[in-house]
């Protein structure tokens, strides 16, 4: 591909980026994957030129761009080399023309900016754009840290986790003998923490309520060392469905997946009311913690969807503390820095709910965020997470 065709693919791509942020349709790495996979004759150095041209203009369009040109045309104009291949030549985007929409750089949704801002200053809101770095968590299950770092010589160990190994970007993680043995997992240093945060014990009932496709529950096994009772539960059938396989590779034995019907979960959990040790509450969020992985998510949040997920966090919780034995715990974790879906629902968590309280909460990085810890990505360089530990009334 020549660098204008390069660029006209890129402004293709954005259009169908922008179209499903607006329909809530596939995400962007999956879309790419799916543009690439009907056009071989692009080589592995032109789709890695696209993504990189398509998640610079993403990164820097706080608002829904109009086009895919107007957000290609946005970063052309702080890039001359780029406004050059704007030259009308075969499979090359046309000139820019006089009056052309542009899109504004900007971080973060106009109509967001105050809600954000009461958690993360401004100086510190261009890092929830930067590159995320590529962690993993050794599982031990299988390993420990000191034995598998040798695999990744590049790796620098992780000082808040201690099973953690930071990798240099482009690491193939999915293709090294340590992912393909069970030894390693994919997990961001802030989910690492999350999980340390529920302190799981070998013998304990934990229940994940919204395991997802498990990277929490996996970690959760390892630190009970495959000892005790593991429900890993959600109502999104397919992300759960990687949780077998995922559980195998790991040898994680203890792990029981239960498939909830929304709106019903409660009935479905009924057999196992005031019975967990801990119920981990990794609630679905905004995802404004991880928009330097999915920037384009941004794009999706809307004021009715964020009071939906909100509502939705609430309900969760008061799910979780019906599941809690007498003195046990309750972990509520979003990958959120908006105080609304953080310390203002464990403040009304504990209003609405007589005899809980806010249980010892230390971790290595993050600051006091109400009755729970923030982590951001500028002061810790993790993606943004807001955990809080609570405990039920014995």
């Amino acid at each position: 591909m020549t660098p204008q065709a390069r660029v006209q693919a890129a402004i293709e791509l954005l259009d169908e980026i922008i179209a499903a942020a607006a329909g809530q349709g596939a995400a962007a790495d999956t879309l790419i994957a799916r543009y690439f996979k009907t056009r071989r004759y692009a080589g592995s150095k032109d789709r890695r030129a696209v993504r990189d041209l398509v998640y610079a203009a993403i990164r820097r369009c706080g608002e829904r761009p109009i086009s895919g040109r107007a957000a290609m045309i946005g970063l052309a104009t702080e890039q001359p080399d780029l406004q050059a291949l704007f030259d009308g030549s075969s499979h090359a985007p046309a000139p820019v023309m006089p009056g052309e929409p542009v899109t504004e750089r900007s971080i973060v949704p106009r109509w967001l900016v105050d809600r954000l801002a009461r958690t993360v200053p401004v100086e510190d809101m261009p890092a929830l754009l930067e590159r995320a770095p590529l962690d993993v968590r050794v599982n031990r299950l299988k390993s420990n840290r000191d034995a598998v770092l040798p695999m990744f010589p590049a790796a620098d160990p992780l000082s808040s986790s201690p099973d953690g190994l930071r990798l240099p970007e482009g690491s193939q993680v999915e293709r090294s003998d340590a992912w393909a043995a069970g030894l390693i997992e994919i997990q961001d240093e802030g989910s690492q923490l999350a999980a340390l945060a529920t302190e799981a014990q070998p013998g304990m009932l934990a229940i994940d309520l919204c395991a997802g496709a498990g990277g929490k529950s996996l970690a959760l096994a390892a630190m009970m060392g495959n000892q005790g009772r593991l429900v890993a539960a959600d109502v999104d059938r397919s992300r759960l469905s990687r949780l077998p396989e995922r559980a195998s590779r790991a040898g994680a034995t203890i792990i029981e997946t239960r498939l909830l019907d929304p709106n019903r979960e409660a009935a479905a959990l009924a057999d196992l009311a005031a019975m967990g040790d801990i119920v981990l509450v990794d609630a679905p969020c905004s995802g404004s913690g991880t928009w330097r992985r999915n920037p384009e998510t941004r794009w999706r949040l809307t004021p009715d969807r964020l009071d939906r997920l909100i509502a939705l966090q609430a309900r969760l919780l008061g799910i979780a503390a019906g599941l809690v034995r007498p003195g046990g715990t309750l972990v509520y974790v979003v990958c959120s820095l908006l105080a609304d879906e953080g310390l203002n629902q464990i403040e009304s968590f504990l209003v609405e709910h007589a005899g809980w309280g806010a249980a010892p909460l230390t971790l290595p990085l993050g600051h006091a965020a109400g009755q729970g810890i923030l982590l951001t990505p500028a002061r810790d360089g993790t993606d943004g997470f807001f955990i809080a530990r609570l405990q039920a009334p014995c």
